[in-house]
């Protein structure tokens, strides 16, 4: 094992990769690597990581730590925002500090467990430009770019709550409404393409929403029994849902969520992710310490790697191209996939 020492820049956010190389050959000919978190050799309570494009970044709600780290996928490069919201010390938990983050109109939006708020945040700087107050726990925060509009999901309260974003030199959030979402909201996924917003009821069943007039307008049997994470492939017009039982789902939103496939993973599935690029599907599991690369493509799901990870290890990002990243809670660390099959 060999480890690279965190280095310095001239930017006080910016650190190079920590990363301990312990390289694994899988099935697909890949290589796993870890990369560490500053801060999080005690865990982390990663919930919620993301990809935003029009960053090339990876997000890294590093939890606890109070800190949103952007990854960079060509070097695995760190640009470290510290405190964006008040952290806390204990151990680890997913409900502390800032655990899911999305990108638009030139703001970071992140969850604030500790004021129970989202946050907007200039990610040159760091610095919270502004701040709304929400009603319940946040779970998933996502922009949604048709309406200009951050969405954050409440679980606890069975609603997602919908801010309308004023950008420029004087950012706001103001709260226009909420989405009553029975039995839910599990994941949340905005879908620009077709006007919708999907989440997950927690048994059994993937709910539709229109942007433009928020309510649940479809309801899918999606066939798990622990509904969980959201992926969509917007190309093939399919929605993926994990199961927790250890399955992955394939719903065709060409035919009313009809299930076109499904394929068995490893147990404990939360968060999952697709690739467009390479059409794999990335599918951790949090009790079988696995993660199962599928590939999807004429409709059917085959998979075609099965990649260690670390017990625990439930949620994923993807840069959609050849990387994909699994949190590992108890290190406080990322394992890094790199696949080229």
């Amino acid at each position: 094992m060999t480890s690279v020492r965190v280095a310095s820049s001239r930017h006080p956010f910016l650190l190079a990769a920590a990363i301990a190389l312990a390289l694994a050959t899988t099935a697909a000919g890949a290589a796993t690597a870890r990369l560490t978190i500053p801060g999080g050799e005690r865990g982390l309570g990663f919930d919620d990581l993301g990809y935003a494009p029009a960053l090339g970044r990876v997000l890294v709600p590093a939890a606890q730590s109070g800190a949103l780290v952007l990854v960079d996928p060509a070097s695995n490069a760190l640009k470290v925002l510290p405190r964006i919201v008040p952290g806390t010390v204990g151990p680890d938990h997913d409900d502390a500090g800032t655990t899911s983050a999305d990108y638009g109109e030139g703001l970071l939006f992140a969850s604030d467990h500790a004021r129970l708020a989202v946050a907007a945040v200039d990610p040159r700087t760091g610095a919270v430009v502004a701040r709304a107050q929400l009603a319940g726990g946040p779970d998933y925060v996502r922009y949604v770019a048709p309406l200009q509009q951050v969405w954050v999901s409440e679980p606890r309260l069975k609603q997602i709550e919908r801010f309308a974003v004023t950008a420029g030199a004087h950012p706001a959030l103001a709260r226009v409404g909420a989405v009553n979402v029975p039995g839910g909201p599990e994941s949340l996924v905005i879908d620009a393409a077709r006007g919708q917003a999907y989440s997950n009821e927690w048994k059994g069943h993937t709910v539709a929403i229109p942007l433009e007039h928020p309510h649940v307008a479809a309801r899918w049997a999606n066939g798990c029994e622990g509904s969980r994470g959201l992926a969509l492939d917007a190309a093939d017009h399919t929605l993926f849902v994990g199961c927790k039982e250890g399955k992955v789902v394939a719903l065709d939103l060409d035919h009313a969520g009809k299930i076109e496939a499904s394929a068995k993973v490893g147990a404990g599935v939360d968060l999952i992710a697709w690739n467009p690029t390479l059409h794999h599907l990335y599918a951790p599991g949090a009790v079988s310490a696995t993660m199962t690369v599928l590939d999807f493509q004429g409709g059917t799901l085959k998979p075609v790697a099965t990649v260690p990870t670390a017990a625990h290890a439930h949620c994923v990002a993807t840069d959609g191209k050849s990387v994909a990243y699994v949190c590992d809670p108890g290190a406080g660390a990322l394992i890094v996939y790199r696949d080229h099959s």
